[in-house]
């Protein structure tokens, strides 16, 4: 089965038990943009692309439905790297934990 975009970051939404209004406000846009890409009448920014691949700790692949890997390869990155994206994980696993006790 091919996934759209639009598919795709409904299905990490609702996983995360996030309502649109949410996921808007933690990468910083509107949720009528949201509910513009699951709807499929608009299509993020590539900064908005990012920001929504890490608030989904997914690669951004995995988001525009080109894989269905979730996880992000960190094969290349140095220590410092990796552990900037691990604290980066962490953070969102809590912003997401008190939004779930919302």
């Amino acid at each position: 089965m091919i996934f759209s975009f639009s598919s795709r970051l409904k299905q990490l939404r609702k996983s995360k038990n996030l309502r649109q209004a949410q996921v808007a406000r933690l990468i910083g846009v509107n949720k009528s943009a949201i509910s513009s890409y699951e709807n499929n009448l608009r299509q993020p920014s590539f900064d908005i692309l990012v920001s929504l691949a890490n608030l989904f700790s997914v690669s951004t692949d995995y988001l525009l439905g080109q894989t269905n890997i979730r996880s992000i390869d960190l094969t290349g990155l140095t220590e410092e790297d990796t552990v900037l994206v691990c604290e980066l994980v962490a953070s969102m696993s809590q912003k997401n934990a008190k939004l779930n006790n919302l």
